[in-house]
């Protein structure tokens, strides 16, 4: 019998105008964790997808052989027949149902009468429930748990459908640090009862934590297939994007100006509850012509701090905000916008574009009072702005009118990114700007940053990554529960000591 658990072979599949898999070879032991790897675009999802019978046979060509049998799928219940599971990024819960509904959706646990057998249904969700170490009542609500939690239950729910192959799309892209570390530890504990993973990511130090074999993927081809043990973070990035990038970060020397802004004795009260202080008295300073990096732990307040900045609290602060020597009042958004403020959300799905809508109306919709007259829109203006940034920022797409949904993770953040360049900004602020996207996309996102910076647009970067707070930043602002702890320049700051200051250590 082969050593091979699952084999996909010669895997085409194309759709219109576009090959999206071009001969594409797949091949996973039985009780390893095999990593796929590849920038957006790749084809990574795509193949998972033939896998998994979301693309039925006969949409593609190629074979699929699971423990020794070739496979023929009509759809999603084939494959988990065949004991696959798929967990995607967006995850696939009931929020309004019970955990215990959510496990057994669609695999009740019926009696002879045909009634769902609750007691057993109880039972058997706790039991899987402590095999991912979630110390809930499967009776609780999914909309009462955290991402974290949710994804557990994703996972509960695969072991409860006995699968063997189990896929984890971009799993920890939502995670904490000490989330996403449980979620190893767990697949490590599958992985040595004999369940097979394969794992999704662009975290390379996770793919490296965990993965015995790697395969990478580019421009829709199998690219190779590596041990982890024999092959360095360097050469998966050079092999992922077809060359070798000589720096993760490229860093330039900036030159700060004055100072744009400062904020001074900066308090943010919850909105529900307005004696829960969300940031304390914080005071600092944002200089032309530099990046300002804001590390912190998840919870921290980075984001509440920019969000206060950019008018999105309203009433709830205190404190003060001065703009080049002069003393301001942001209630709104829009004011900030006029004040020179720009906000580059850390979820772009949702806060950064309308998805369903095209490219050139994304770039605009924060322009709209600039390229009107008379309350009516000038499509002239949208065209020409649109082109300019999508040469700009090297936005990879077949025509300004391809909705939004249907580009890249790393062309959606150059979408956003065009949006609020096209404001006209003094002070761009980015959280978490290079989330969920490849490591070439995150270069040319580095390019663009320094690009502004020599345009004297000064920046604003939350990041959870500390190497891209450290690679990017001169100046660096470490937060730990709502309050400013620390501030290194970038020459004296390290991951050691920056954790010290964000865990609340001196």
């Amino acid at each position: 019998m082969s050593e091979y658990i699952l084999e996909m072979k010669n895997i085409t599949k194309e759709f219109p105008g576009v090959r999206a898999l071009d001969d594409v070879t797949f091949k996973v032991k039985k009780g390893e964790i095999h990593a796929l790897c590849g920038e957006n675009g790749a084809g990574k999802s795509t193949l998972m997808k033939v896998l998994s019978g979301v693309y039925p046979t006969g949409t593609y060509t190629g074979e699929i052989i699971v423990k020794g049998s070739t496979q023929s799928y009509s759809g999603i219940k084939d494959s988990e027949r065949a004991g696959i599971a798929i967990i995607y990024q967006e995850l696939a819960l009931v929020k309004q149902m019970s955990v215990c509904e959510n496990i057994f959706l669609g695999n009740e646990k019926v009696k002879k009468t045909g009634l769902i057998d609750w007691d057993k249904s109880y039972a058997e969700s706790q039991k899987v429930l402590n095999e991912v170490r979630l110390n809930i009542n499967p009776n609780t609500k999914v909309l009462n748990l955290g991402i974290g939690q949710q994804q557990l239950v994703e996972i509960a729910k695969a072991i409860a459908k006995k699968a063997e192959i189990l896929i984890l799309d971009e799993p920890s892209a939502a995670l904490t640090e000490s989330e996403t570390e449980n979620l190893l530890q767990i697949l490590k504990e599958l992985k040595s009862k004999g369940v097979t993973c394969i794992y999704i990511s662009h975290k390379l130090n996770e793919v490296f934590e965990i993965a015995d074999n790697i395969t990478i993927l580019r421009d829709g081809k199998t690219v190779g297939t590596e041990p982890a043990s024999e092959i360095t973070e360097n050469k998966v990035i050079a092999k992922m994007v077809g060359r070798e990038l000589t720096q993760r970060f490229p860093r330039k020397e900036h030159k700060p100006g004055q100072v744009v802004m400062e904020v001074k004795n900066w308090n943010v009260h919850n909105p529900d509850l307005p004696e829960l202080k969300l940031i304390d008295n914080a005071s600092f300073k944002v200089r032309k012509g530099e990046i300002l990096g804001i590390a912190g732990l998840m919870g921290a307040g980075r984001t509440e701090l920019v969000m206060s900045i950019f008018g999105a609290y309203g009433t709830n602060v205190s404190g003060e905000l001065i703009l080049e020597g002069k003393k301001v009042s942001i209630k709104n958004p829009k004011q900030a916008i006029k004040s020179g403020i720009s906000y580059v959300s850390e979820d772009r799905k949702r806060y950064g574009l309308v998805l369903g809508m095209d490219i050139k109306n994304n770039v605009t919709l924060s322009s709209l009072e600039a390229i009107s007259k008379l309350t009516l829109i000038n499509s002239n203006e949208v065209i020409k702005n649109t082109n300019q940034y999508v040469d700009d920022l090297r936005i990879k797409t077949p025509s300004i009118e391809q909705k939004a949904s249907n580009l890249s993770g790393g062309n959606q953040q150059k979408v956003v990114l065009a949006k609020w360049l096209m404001t006209k900004p003094k002070i761009l602020i980015m959280d978490e700007p290079t989330r969920g996207i490849d490591v070439g996309a995150k270069f040319e996102i580095y390019n663009i940053m320094n690009k502004l910076i020599d345009e004297g647009v000064c920046i604003i970067m939350i990041s959870s990554e500390l190497p891209e707070i450290l690679g990017m930043s001169d100046r660096i602002l470490v937060m730990h529960e709502g309050r400013l702890t620390k501030e290194f320049n970038w020459e004296e700051a390290t991951q050691e000591n920056i954790l010290t200051y964000a865990t609340g250590g001196m």
